[in-house]
């Protein structure tokens, strides 16, 4: 029952459509954690944390505090204008089509590096086509280098993108560790997608200089300043050990304290919809581990890791890209989290999920929701089709992929 439960609700998630039922993923996975609970498999007491065994609770709190406080703190940031003048900045500065598309990838992979992803590319892409619109330039290649620069640049660490909070609450490993493994990578992916779209592009980005002109800003440089000044105490907190999750949260409600704001509109800004997603995944996921089905899956694989520790490595690599896209990474990332501490080096195993799971989001259109956010909200704009996107994505994601792993089992033979 747990397993047809998963996969009803993957149908979902994978974003099918079923007859008479219009259910999006948020709604086809809270269908399946109700649908958990409803035929027992999974009682209130163990979603709720009740549980006399705190071994079985299946809502990872820890990992949905550390997203609401980020995604407060980035409402906090959006409020005071700070997204628009860091895409502004970066436009005065970038007077050729291509020097654009290389300062729109970096500033999306910089500012995902320490926000989730998927809040950078919602703020970023309103800007991004107003001034390619303003300029007369294609605007594909440059919805291209918000998504994946957002993709790339959000490996580097845990608070980068939704699945690497996962991997962070379930690997116990510190912050500045983890960062300290996966810059560089990150940073050699992000230059891996600057040069692919200029080259794939090269044919469509004109060589003449252009002035932009972005619209006016007014930035709140109290609200501004305040909400700065709390996000880098966060990421120390953050790099001395503190609880993150907790520290995240305290970040966020103290700029609200001070702010001088109604806290509705930011507070309206969190993404309620994403969190509650996640939620009801953590209820579903936790269903079928509790039946065994995860390790039944994991054993379906096993051949494919079976043998000394650089093979079992690369055969998770292998897995971890592919099955982030067929099952879509966030609830490959809660299957697969259970199967790394059993591994033969499991930090070397908790970095490789990360990477994998976030660069595979560049693979195809659906592969991110960070990809599904820049394009819906381009749509009436552009029009870019599932064949499309993979034309550029799997040269990108398979050349990322490639020499990000490459440096991260060289800096594990380094620096054990």
């Amino acid at each position: 029952m747990a397993l047809a439960i998963f996969l009803f609700t993957y149908i979902f998630i994978a974003g099918a459509r079923l007859p008479f039922v219009k259910l999006d993923r948020p709604g086809g996975a809270l269908l399946g954690a109700t649908l958990m609970v409803v035929v027992g498999v999974v009682t209130p007491a163990e979603v709720f944390g009740h549980s006399a065994d705190r071994g079985q609770q299946a809502i990872d709190m820890d990992t949905l505090v550390l997203l609401l406080g980020m995604m407060l703190l980035a409402a906090y940031l959006a409020q005071a204008n700070f997204f628009r003048a860091a895409g502004a900045k970066a436009l005065r500065v970038a007077h050729t089509p291509r020097l654009l598309l290389v300062a729109v990838t970096f500033v999306s992979a910089v500012l995902s590096a320490f926000l989730v992803n998927d809040t950078v590319c919602l703020f970023l892409t309103p800007l991004v086509l107003v001034v390619v619109e303003d300029a007369r330039l294609p605007p594909v290649p440059y919805l291209l280098a918000v998504c994946m620069g957002s993709n790339s640049g959000s490996v580097a660490t845990f608070t980068g993108n939704p699945q690497n909070m996962l991997i962070q609450g379930a690997s116990g490993l510190g912050y500045a560790r983890f960062a300290g493994y996966m810059a560089l990578p990150a940073l050699i992916s992000t230059v891996i997608v600057a040069v692919a779209l200029l080259y794939l592009f090269r044919k469509q980005l004109p060589t003449a200089r252009f002035d932009t002109h972005p619209p006016p800003l007014d930035v709140d440089r109290r609200l501004l300043a305040l909400a700065l000044g709390s996000l880098l105490g966060v990421v120390v907190a953050f790099f001395v050990g503190l609880p993150m999750s907790w520290s995240a949260l305290a970040g966020g409600v103290l700029v609200m304290s001070l702010s001088g704001h109604e806290s509705r509109e930011a507070l309206e800004r969190v993404d309620w919809v994403l969190l509650l997603f996640f939620a009801s995944l953590f209820v579903v996921v936790h269903g079928v581990n509790k039946e065994g089905w995860a390790e039944a899956i994991r054993q379906v694989f096993s051949p494919l890791m079976a043998g000394p520790p650089w093979r079992e490595t690369l055969g998770f690599a292998f897995l971890t890209l592919v099955a982030s896209n067929l099952f879509s990474n966030v609830p490959f990332v809660m299957l697969a989290r259970a199967w790394v501490p059993a591994m033969q080096q499991p930090e070397l195993a908790w970095h490789v999920l990360a990477l994998g799971s976030t660069l595979a989001g560049n693979l195809t259109l659906v592969g991110s929701v960070a990809n599904l956010i820049v394009f819906e909200a381009a749509r009436g704009k552009v029009r870019m089709g599932f064949v499309d996107y993979l034309r550029v994505g799997v040269p990108v994601t398979l050349i990322s992929f490639v020499v990000g792993l490459g440096v991260l089992l060289a800096e594990h033979a380094l620096f054990p």
